[in-house]
This record gives structure tokens, C-alpha cells and sequence, in this order.
């Protein structure tokens, strides 16, 4: 995630620095870090964010399940944790799901596809 971005969501979910680092369970100086650049955004302070953007009011009107988005075909859900517990909207953030055709090894492998997935780019332009 850039320091742009995370200037950009800090802003749309109308938080201070000081109230986004008590939300993330982070100190403000990492927050001013990340804004600045000087650091890189962690994938667990990612990952966080991206699920309170995805709650907030704006966010909810346009999401749809991955499946649908993506028109998967039967087999493909049968298999995907998303369908089965049901959480196409958040099937970025559920690890083992098999959009690409395989399981990622870990998250920060896995939200690289997703970032340009139509599941989860209209939530990342909000």
C-alpha cells in the first residue's frame, strides 16, 4: 500500500492520525511514518485498513460476491473458502481461496492479485 493510499483511507474513514493508530492497535509515529513514506505499511496494518474501508457505509452499496463478479463456475466455489462461508465480499481478505486456480502461500502473495481483481477495485477506489 502507498503512503498516498493510506493518507486517502485515513481521510474517507474521517480519522486523525491519533485516532487511526488507537483503530490499527499502532503508535502515531508509525502512522506519521507511513504517511510520510518512510515506512512501508506492514501487511497486517494493510489488511486491517482494507476491512474498514470495506465496512464502511459508501463501500457496502457496490460490493457483490467475488463469484459473481468473477463468474466462477460451480466446481471452482465448491472448493473456495469464500463460497462456503459465504463471504464473497470479503474474499480478499480469507486466505485459501483459489481465484487465480491455486492457493496462495500467504496474504501478502495473495492481495498482489487481488488488487487488480473487479472483486475488490471498486472498494480500493472509494
Amino acid at each position: 500500500m502507498t503512503s498516498d493510499k493510506f493518507v486517502s483511507f485515513r481521510k474517507k474513514l474521517k480519522k486523525t492520525q491519533k485516532q487511526m493508530a488507537q483503530l490499527l492497535g499502532i503508535s502515531i509515529k508509525a502512522v506519521r511514518s507511513y504517511e510520510q513514506g518512510w515506512r512501508t505499511v506492514p501487511s497486517h496494518v494493510e489488511r486491517q485498513l482494507l476491512f474498514l474501508i470495506t465496512r464502511g457505509e459508501n463501500s457496502k452499496k457496490s460490493q457483490k460476491p467475488c463469484w459473481i463478479v468473477n463468474n466462477c463456475p460451480d466446481e471452482k466455489k465448491e472448493k473456495c473458502p469464500a463460497w462456503e462461508f459465504r463471504s464473497g465480499e470479503l474474499c480478499w481478505f480469507i486466505n485459501g481461496t483459489i481465484c487465480n486456480g491455486s492457493v496462495h502461500k500467504d496474504w501478502n502473495e495473495k492481495i498482489k492479485g487481488c488488487r487488480s481483481c473487479d472483486a475488490l477495485s471498486p472498494i480500493l477506489k472509494w
